[in-house]
């Protein structure tokens, strides 16, 4: 049984519409024993009959039965309310624009952009040379996509001299990419095809390699980074660097300079990495840190030096360099200190300026740091935003490309004029069936945990909503991994909120809104923090008049699933969970 919320003229009332009980039964799986023993453990599932071991193709008839029964359940639920539904759906539909275009970005003497056809599900990606007006379609997944059920563009790369390209695609839902090529002036592949592959491709700087992952067989973790020659067959590729332990994540970058290959093996709370020079793919990988140091790492490089964040001496980071031809830990010199206040989370290396991303008191924003003069923060529209670098592959471009959205905001492409500190509006999310942004109101308010923390809350609502506890509110929050949640805009949304709804996102303990020590006092022996904290919120939602017990929506998503289960035994302030 669930509520249905709803509005009330009642002040806390905890009177509300409740959807009526199916009468059919809920499907139910059988239980069948199962046990088997690993590292000398023994596991027992009695639902291992569900998995089906030719994944991702799925026929097994008793696993396909019982998806079966649970959609005809789902699909008796939504019968009764089919106005509703087709009335949603008709709304969802409206605020997408078919006619959807990037903004334009430049590399190596091209214009490039994507844009949509009507009617069409896939992208189009085209180029031009700059001094021509004429674009060439590069890539169009709708042709790719034909004849498959299901199609995914992995990651796409021109060669240096223009003349490749290189593309991964997933048409099986696997996860597991196939590597195509394809020469621009004949518009011809090449008998290169690569399986088994990570979605990354990249090609070297002679532009006869190309650099990308292989997956290990039967498993879906990347097992090499490894350097295709063209026009050989993929055997006699070279491996750049393996990881065995499967614990670690392996993966490849390209510096901003375009000077070094990156490569990187960690898991959650450690990173491994080592460079390779661009032109020298034959030499071995140079070692930044091991793992064994125990701290997290990201790199990029410019103008002869490697730039570190690094959270070896400070919780929150701190950015380091050291020069490329001295790149032992002992020699890396701080640029900017770690802080309890703010939060280094990305950063990129330009010719004359690095940009940083960061949090300050949970508040995102991006720095410039010339390599002349003082830094500064760029001026934002508002002030609690999801902002974050957009696409800059230009090592001497002279502006920075954000991406940028609010709650009340669409979704928007500035360019940032370091020197003259301007920003320009290249681009704001269309909504076809329209949209008033000055009808809606978000805030950025802090609950009491019960331990004394204080945890963020952000709220959007259409102005007009009352905080006399008569309307629902919708409450989502993740906290796992340190991943934060980002204060974004949704089209999908503004159904319940025109509908009387508030949303409200708790950034909770185990999410890092508020550093990355908000995120290891969310995790293992303090993982109840993250449960408290959900509480803690939605009780100060109704204490403050947003809400009334029974009357809330709750929802978590994949790792939020769990915290989901931990607190949906509040009845009292929980009217419906997803």
């Amino acid at each position: 049984m669930s509520f249905l919320p709803g509005c009330s003229s009642e002040k806390k009332s905890e009177s509300f519409v409740r959807l009526p009980q199916l009468e059919g039964k809920a499907p139910q799986a059988i239980a069948k024993p199962y046990r088997a023993k690993y590292h000398g453990l023994t596991l027992s599932d009695d639902y291992h009959w569900l998995k089906d071991d030719g994944y991702p193709e799925i026929n097994d008839k008793p696993v396909l039965d019982y998806i079966k029964a649970e959609n005809d359940y789902y699909a008796s639920f939504l019968a009764p309310h089919k106005k509703l539904v087709d009335t949603l759906f008709e709304e969802f539909k409206g605020r997408v624009n078919e006619t959807d275009t990037s903004v334009p970005w430049q590399k190596q003497g091209y214009e490039y952009r994507w844009y949509y056809q009507p009617g069409k599900e896939y992208k189009i990606w085209v180029r031009r040379k700059l001094d021509n007006g004429t674009e060439q379609v590069i890539i169009d997944e709708n042709l790719l996509a034909q004849g498959h059920e299901y199609f995914s563009l992995g990651d796409w790369d021109i060669s240096p001299d223009n003349s490749y390209l290189a593309y991964s695609i997933d048409i099986d839902g696997s996860e597991r990419s196939v590597i195509k090529i394809k020469n621009l002036t004949t518009q011809e592949y090449l008998e290169d095809e690569l399986v088994d592959a990570g979605g990354s491709v990249l090609f070297s700087q002679n532009s006869q390699n190309l650099i990308y992952s292989l997956l290990q067989k039967d498993k879906w973790r990347t097992l090499s980074v490894n350097v295709h020659k063209l026009g050989t067959k993929q055997n006699q590729d070279k491996v750049l660097v393996t990881e065995d332990d499967e614990a670690f994540f392996l993966g490849f970058d390209l510096t901003s300079s375009e000077q070094y290959l990156i490569l990187t093996t960690g898991d959650s709370d450690r990173t491994e990495v080592s460079v390779v020079s661009m032109a020298d793919l034959n030499q071995a990988p140079k070692m930044l840190n091991t793992r064994e140091q125990n701290f997290k790492l990201e790199v990029d490089h410019g103008n002869g030096y490697f730039y570190m964040l690094s959270n070896d001496t400070h919780v929150n980071f701190r950015i380091a360099k050291s020069k490329d031809n001295q790149i032992q830990y002992e020699q890396w010199q701080t640029v900017l200190a770690g802080s309890d206040t703010s939060y280094f989370k990305a950063l990129q290396v330009f010719n004359d300026f690095i940009v940083i991303g960061q949090s300050i008191q949970g508040i995102e924003s991006i720095s410039i740091l010339p390599n002349e003069g003082e830094s500064h923060q760029i001026s934002l529209p508002e002030k609690v935003a999801n902002v974050s670098l957009g696409a800059n592959p230009e090592f001497s471009q002279k502006q920075v490309r954000i991406r940028y959205e609010s709650m009340i905001t669409p979704d928007s492409i500035y360019d940032y004029d370091v020197f003259s500190r301007t920003l320009d509006l290249r681009k704001s999310r269309t909504i076809p069936s329209g949209y008033d942004k000055s009808q809606f109101q978000t805030e950025r308010i802090m609950a009491d945990a019960r331990d004394g923390t204080k945890v963020p809350i952000t709220i959007v609502y259409k102005k007009g909503f009352k905080k006399d506890a008569s309307q629902p509110l919708y409450l989502y929050a993740y906290g796992a991994y340190g991943i934060g949640l980002e204060p974004n805009f949704s089209t999908t949304r503004l159904s319940l909120l025109e509908r009387g709804f508030a949303f409200a996102y708790a950034h909770v303990r185990g999410g890092d809104e508020m550093g990355y020590q908000w995120y290891l006092d969310g995790k293992l022996d303090k993982r109840t923090n993250t449960f408290n904290d959900f509480i803690d919120v939605a009780e100060h939602l109704i204490d403050a008049g947003y809400v009334a017990k029974g009357n809330i929506s709750i929802e978590g998503a994949s790792a939020g699933g769990e915290l989901m289960g931990a607190v949906v035994n509040q009845p009292l302030l929980m009217g419906s969970v997803t």
